[in-house]
């Protein structure tokens, strides 16, 4: 496939008249909003990539009065900071494409679960809040949206967790089936979608899914809001199509001396510099939800997964066991190997261990664990072997 380049895309940030868009959708049937975001190819941008337009059209197809679109907005993964500059600069978007949603689906009540640390910016999102409100309704939405703030748990980014902390309980993933799209928040169906994801479905309204799909790749459509820290010379918030390769990434954020870019946080990939080339930024190649964090030489890579796995170990919400004692396991058995406790083959023990949490743990939290724990084992080695 070719690689469709590094490509600077000013999409999400884009100024519009949020009234006209919302009138235009107003005027649409719910099919035909849904139709559109299933012709754009949009998947949802908070990492995992499920198809926006399917999420939509499952909740739709409930027959239930009561409905939720939940927007997404806990950002827990380290590294991501995107979501708060877009809360910050654009919050009627979200609003917006919250607002689209209810429609399409049939709900009249939304929920922004925001993550506890950015209570800072409450009194500004609510006063925009009212302003929409006041908008929507003379443009006759029977659509309100309402706050819910996070407590600083990590797991709560998982939606059914998410859905928990919302109801007052404690956060712990639910299991899988029922499914959002049938029984969400108070058991109703809900879509529940990233800030990204839905500011994009608003822009896709407003430009037609066409515009949109010419952006990136087959299998990768659009454009992505990057977090970009580490080592690089211009840290920041940037909005790049997808399909570039990690080595067109590197080539404009990279200080001379990357050896790996991190891709999508912890819980995501690690890719080596020998691998730069052949790698793509996108769900054919390292999917991210937005994260991309660069090391140079100077930068222990097991320094970089020790991080990791105490990160994981601690926020583990402890309920089911490959992800808890798995999460200690690994943290325990790297410092073994690194102090010279123990052989070095015993690595190959933890990969197997990283494996099966991948397939037994409850959620994506102990799901993901071994994206980081393989990629870096298996590229820097001799970093972590006494």
């Amino acid at each position: 496939m070719k690689n469709k380049g590094l490509n600077k895309v000013d999409l999400i940030f884009e100024k519009i008249n949020a009234e006209e868009v919302l009138k235009k959708a107003w005027e649409m049937s719910n099919q035909s909003i849904i139709q559109q975001i299933l012709d754009s190819g949009l998947k949802g941008r908070g990492g995992a990539g499920f198809p926006t337009g399917l999420k939509w059209k499952y909740t739709a197809a409930i027959d239930e009065p009561e409905k939720y679109v939940v927007c997404n907005a806990d950002e827990g993964e380290p590294g991501t900071f995107k979501d708060r500059e877009i809360l910050d600069k654009v919050v009627y978007k979200v609003y917006g494409g919250m607002a689209i949603a209810g429609k399409a689906i049939g709900a009249k009540k939304g929920i922004v679960y925001l993550r506890g640390e950015y209570r800072f910016l409450l009194s500004q999102l609510y006063k925009e809040l009212e302003a929409f409100h006041k908008m929507i309704k003379e443009i006759g939405y029977d659509f309100e949206i309402s706050y819910r703030l996070g407590s600083g748990a990590y797991i709560c980014g998982e939606e059914s967790a998410l859905f928990e902390s919302i109801e007052g309980r404690r956060g712990e993933p639910r299991n899988k089936p029922p499914y959002p799209t049938t029984s969400g928040v108070f058991e109703k169906p809900t879509s529940i979608n990233n800030v990204e994801t839905l500011v994009t479905a608003m822009m896709i309204i407003t430009h037609g899914p066409e515009s949109y799909s010419q952006l990136g790749t087959k299998d990768s459509r659009g454009s992505k809001v990057f977090s970009v820290s580490g080592d690089t010379p211009i840290p920041g918030i940037f909005e790049l199509e997808l399909g570039m390769t990690v080595q067109e990434f590197v080539n404009e954020f990279g200080d001379g001396d990357t050896k790996a870019v991190q891709v999508g946080g912890a819980s995501g990939f690690c890719v080596p510099r020998k691998k730069f080339q052949d790698t793509i930024i996108g769900f054919e190649g390292v999917p991210t939800g937005g994260s991309m964090k660069l090391f140079n030489s100077s930068r222990s890579m097991y320094n970089v997964l020790h991080n990791y796995l105490d990160f994981f170990a601690e926020e583990s919400c402890g309920q089911c066991t490959p992800c808890r004692v798995g999460c200690q396991q690994l943290l325990r058995g790297v410092e073994k190997v690194k102090k010279g406790e123990i052989h070095s083959n015993y690595l190959n023990e933890l990969l197997k261990l990283a494996d099966t949490m991948k397939v037994a743990s409850k959620c994506g939290l102990g799901q993901s664990v071994g994206n980081a724990f393989r990629t870096i084992v298996e590229n820097f080695r001799e970093e972590i072997i006494y």
